[in-house]
């Protein structure tokens, strides 16, 4: 128990403990807990909630109150669903997963408790920063349910949205526990309806008949046909662990002992023989074969004894079987060590809030068109995800520029710095969640969005500066003022000892920090203002000739500071010019990584679907069945074409064209300095 007890999440800590303690040491443990596991204890579920609603009508329909609480977590979600024929044990089995009690409702007579999907949200108990979503399922083959359609739908949804798929069963792994999977868990009325035409003649061939009847439900791409389809599910497809309820036989075969594993193995070889039953039973074992290509099995004896059986809720681990425990202690550890992080075709790990997206999205095609097409829920939750991750990227650069910058900046090249930090991590935080953005829409959207904020901050930036000049220059010229008041300049030579005060003027107010990028402007500025004063006291001057009123009064300090300000606008221009530059080589740089990083994913999963047809293939020779690895072999060398195709350059570089393309647009947008010398050299690259 003291093992078990250290297996806990770390945001379920002991009773007794606290106790001890009192009640100073609970307030710090709690308080070092929210400081510690904040976000862990943010994707906390006190009790399962209903996912997906199977009304008396038997319609599917999504809970806005769970998928609200989906939406709430940003952590990657590893997705562990169960399914099987109603009244097996799968809720007890959940359960032990959560190591919590009460959890998913449990029943002790003859009638289904669990109806549609209920999920269970937890801290992961291995991996930091990673929530483990629960799914338990209405059971299938419920003889009171009115409407059993709905069953495939159950099945699939489960399948679909989860990482790893328990199946859970009771008795042996025979012909029947094969053909309930096969049957139920994809559909029996449609199965039937696949095999009834093929029977019939009408082209679908013996391989075509389990896969049939997905390709009916579930497209990966609109058009595809069953052989793409076939060849495609597996990417989809989530890992698989049969969990065999009840088992009181020994693990032999032959006179010697087997695993698990090999069990299941050896009841999904295929039979030899060539009649209608034969060939319908290792239809089913190959479908099962290439669907799942990472399979386990646990056999688990029965919890407790009979007359026990209807209070499992209320028994203490010490009063059940320790068969059981260690089996079911087997079962949990591989799931939460074995289990991976739930990811679309391409690596993209699922969050809280995309699982929510594609659970909604499953549902409401089932109600509209009852027929599922992946591909298109995949992209509309990459426009959604992506979106967000704009956004998102875009409020962080901002809050990450209002705390670092302090207005005014010295220059432009010093706010520069601070947006290319502040820009990095947006972009880095951008890359993270982006997806499926292959003509890089979604970074040109964020490089203009970017770019408008960065200017924005120019602007202000600017203002900040102004301003300030505005006060240091009101300041020093309240002694000007003063003097004029007092008539000093209105004497004869008050003109140049007016100039010789302004030059003072100028140079104090060059030595005085913190004026920012405007300071030049500022100036020149002030000082036309003040043009009128200097001509006028130019020609009341007795002592000057007309020549020396002309020279005097063209020859201000004004033309001075027009010069410094235009040198200063020119200096700023080159400066976002550069920080242009820099910003789009950022953007590459992310993005070739991000690349690199794609194409390393993708062909390591095109890799292990090669090595799975491969492996299948080896099996069916093994088996001598050389006309289905004949087969085969079309898909593996359409596999490894594509393989070739991911490892060319030129898929990196097209994705790098329509960055091109997008900076383009968004900088020829924007109002900004050194535009056509950036597009120049943007094209060179």
């Amino acid at each position: 128990m003291q093992e078990r007890a250290e297996e806990l999440p770390p945001s379920l800590p002991s009773q007794s403990g606290a106790g001890q303690g009192g009640a100073a040491e609970l307030y710090l443990l709690v308080l070092l807990l929210l400081v510690s596991f904040p976000s862990v204890l943010g994707a906390a579920m006190e009790e399962p909630l209903c996912l997906v609603q199977n009304g008396a009508d038997g319609v599917l329909s999504p809970n806005p109150e769970a998928l609200e609480v989906l939406r709430g977590i940003g952590q990657p979600v590893v997705v562990v669903a169960i399914a099987g024929p109603y009244r097996t044990g799968k809720s007890f089995l959940m359960n032990q997963l959560a190591r919590r009690r009460p959890g998913f409702a449990l029943g002790h007579t003859v009638q289904a408790q669990t109806k549609g999907i209920w999920m269970w949200c937890l801290p992961h108990p291995r991996r930091a920063n990673t929530t483990l979503v629960l799914l338990d399922t209405e059971g299938l083959g419920d003889p009171n349910k009115g409407d059993s359609r709905n069953d495939t739908w159950i099945f699939t949804l489960a399948l679909l949205l989860s990482s790893t798929l328990v199946y859970n069963s009771s008795g042996t792994i025979n012909q029947q526990a094969l053909e309930n999977l096969g049957y139920r868990g994809i559909g029996a009325g449609t199965m039937v309806s696949a095999l009834s035409r093929w029977h019939h003649g009408d082209g679908a061939t013996a391989p075509h008949r389990v896969v049939t009847v997905l390709t009916e439900r579930v497209q990966v791409r609109v058009g595809d046909s069953r052989d793409e389809a076939a060849a495609d599910f597996v990417r989809f497809f989530p890992g698989f662990v049969w969990a065999v309820r009840d088992f009181a036989l020994e693990l032999s075969q032959d006179g010697r002992r087997i695993t698990e594993d090999e069990y299941l193995e050896n009841a999904l070889r295929l039979q030899p023989g060539s009649s209608r039953v034969v060939q319908e039973q290792n239809e089913l074992r190959c479908c099962l074969r290439d669907f799942f290509p990472e399979r386990k099995c646990f056999v688990l004896p029965p919890p407790a004894d009979v007359e026990a059986m209807t209070r499992l809720e209320e028994l203490d681990e010490g009063q059940l079987r320790p068969g059981f425990l260690r089996q079911a202690d087997a079962f949990c550890r591989h799931v939460w060590d074995k289990a991976p992080v739930k990811a679309l075709p391409g690596g993209q790990k699922v969050t809280g809030s995309m699982l929510a997206s594609l659970a909604e999205r499953y549902v409401a095609a089932i109600a509209s068109s009852g027929v599922l097409c992946l591909e298109s829920a995949v992209m509309a939750l990459a426009t959604a995800e992506n979106t967000a991750a704009v956004a998102a990227a875009v409020a962080e650069y901002k809050q990450r520029m209002e705390r670092e910058l302090k207005l005014p900046t010295a220059s432009q090249e010093a706010l520069g710095d601070v947006h290319r930090r502040c820009e990095r991590r947006a972009l880095a935080l951008f890359m993270a969640r982006v997806f499926a953005d292959k003509e890089q829409r979604y970074q040109g959207q964020l490089m203009h969005e970017l770019e408008a904020a960065k200017e924005e901050f120019c602007r202000r930036n600017e203002a900040a500066s102004a301003e300030r000049c505005r006060a240091v220059l009101r300041e020093l010229w309240q002694d000007v003022e003063q003097r004029l008041d007092r008539g000093e300049y209105a004497v004869p030579g008050g003109s140049r000892r007016f100039q010789e005060r302004l030059r003072e003027l100028m140079e104090e107010y060059r030595q005085r920090p913190g004026k920012g990028v405007k300071a030049a402007a500022a100036l020149e500025e002030f000082l036309r203002e003040r043009e009128v004063l200097v001509r006028a006291l130019c020609a009341a001057d007795q002592q000057l000739s007309e020549r020396e009123r002309e020279r005097v009064a063209s020859d201000t300090v004004v033309a001075a500071a027009a010069t410094a300000a235009s040198k200063e606008a020119e200096e700023a221009a080159q400066a976002r010019q550069v920080e242009q530059q820099r910003s789009f080589e950022e953007h590459r740089r992310q993005l070739e990584e991000r690349l690199r990083h794609e194409q390393r994913v993708m062909l390591e999963e095109q890799e292990r679907v090669i090595e799975h047809k491969l492996q299948e293939q080896r099996a069916l020779l093994q088996e001598d069945f050389q006309s289905k690895a004949e087969a085969l072999q079309e898909q593996i060398k359409k596999l490894q074409k594509e393989k070739e195709e991911i490892k060319k350059p030129s898929w990196r570089q097209k994705a790098l064209d329509g960055l091109r393309t997008a900076a383009e647009i968004c900088l020829t947008g924007l109002v900004c300095y050194g535009v056509p010398l950036l597009l120049r050299r943007f094209r060179h690259i």
